[in-house]
């Protein structure tokens, strides 16, 4: 009796699960799709790097685009526009995209949720160029007075310091802009996160007499940090990537300035290359594909940041 109650154990263990063949193509097939995702990052890194070479081999006086400076001198500024016009859309783009999210979720009746929803993500599927259209033909020149009397009554600021452009084609537009077009991913991903916040915390913290908001910041926000964070992150990298709406919106002049209201603007790394690429020849093209290097190195520093965050709050899971 206890000779085949011990050895029914150890036969159960020598039993091997037999996998079934849909279970066999769907782990084939996401381990496949992962190692393409790989090897297309290591091709696109390894084309970057090989490409770039002749930008740091080849003097600069012999160089037609560098012409005489040096590899930083003509990247330092086109970082300096990428990332200020990226913050700058961030900071516009966040607080609203959280709030649309949260009137989603937590505030409109279902079907004004729905329809609300449905026209937000639509945004996305709106191409670059129709927004570079609007905001360089439309939105510049209805903003101009604006820029106007920002100068006027908030001169004293650095940022609406100098002479305004009469075009009102300006860093500032361009980054509205961008945050239009980054708010359909920020908006969707927030919402669904806060509709993930378990229903027990937002009735608990009801029955605790709580109100509406009160229960959104107890609850719904501590539970959704990191997925706003992450929201706020992959907007960031949509904006840092962006080339022709901002090639079509701002007047660039390669500089490094703070001020936002000025035709004197700093220009993106983008939009460099889409401006510079059909003149550029030899060493030139190197340059410019450095300088797309650049780009590559700076959103994925931003994911990396991105993805430390993430991790860092993922302590608090909300449902614990």
């Amino acid at each position: 009796m206890a000779t085949s109650t011990d050895a029914g154990p150890v036969t159960a263990t020598k039993i091997k699960a037999r996998k079934r063949p849909g279970d066999l193509v769907f782990s084939g097939t996401a381990l496949g799709a992962g190692i393409i995702i790989l090897a297309v990052l290591a091709a696109v890194t390894i084309f970057l790097i090989a490409e770039s070479i002749p930008a740091f081999t080849t003097p600069a006086d012999e160089n037609p685009i560098l012409k005489g400076r040096s590899f930083l001198e003509y990247v330092w500024p086109l970082i300096f526009g990428t990332i200020w016009s990226s913050i700058l859309a961030l900071v516009m783009a966040a607080p609203v995209a959280i709030g649309i999210a949260l009137f989603i979720s937590h505030y409109a009746p279902r079907r004004a949720a729905a329809v609300l929803g449905y026209i937000i993500d639509l945004l996305a599927a709106v191409p670059s160029v129709v927004f570079g259209l609007w905001g360089g033909l439309v939105l510049a020149g209805f903003v101009q007075p604006f820029y106007v009397w920002l100068n006027t009554y908030l001169g004293w600021i650095p940022l609406f310091s100098g002479q305004v452009s009469a075009t009102g084609r300006t860093i500032l537009t361009a980054a509205l802009v961008l945050a239009i077009m980054v708010l359909p991913i920020m908006t969707a991903i927030s919402r669904e996160v806060f509709l993930q916040t378990p229903v027990l915390h937002e009735e608990a913290a009801l029955a605790l007499g709580a109100t509406r908001w009160e229960m959104i910041k107890m609850a719904v926000l501590p539970f959704a940090r990191g997925g706003m964070v992450s929201a706020a992150m992959l907007a960031l990298g949509r904006a840092l990537g962006e080339t022709m709406a901002v090639t079509m919106v701002l007047s660039v002049s390669g500089v490094i300035t703070f001020e936002l209201l000025t035709s004197t603007n700093p220009t993106t790394i983008p939009a460099n290359i889409a401006l510079s690429f059909p003149e550029a020849y030899g060493a030139g093209i190197s340059v410019l594909i450095a300088t797309g290097l650049v780009l590559f190195v700076v959103t994925f520093a931003v994911n990396a940041v991105a993805r430390w965050i993430v991790n860092r709050r993922a302590e608090f899971s909300g449902a614990n």
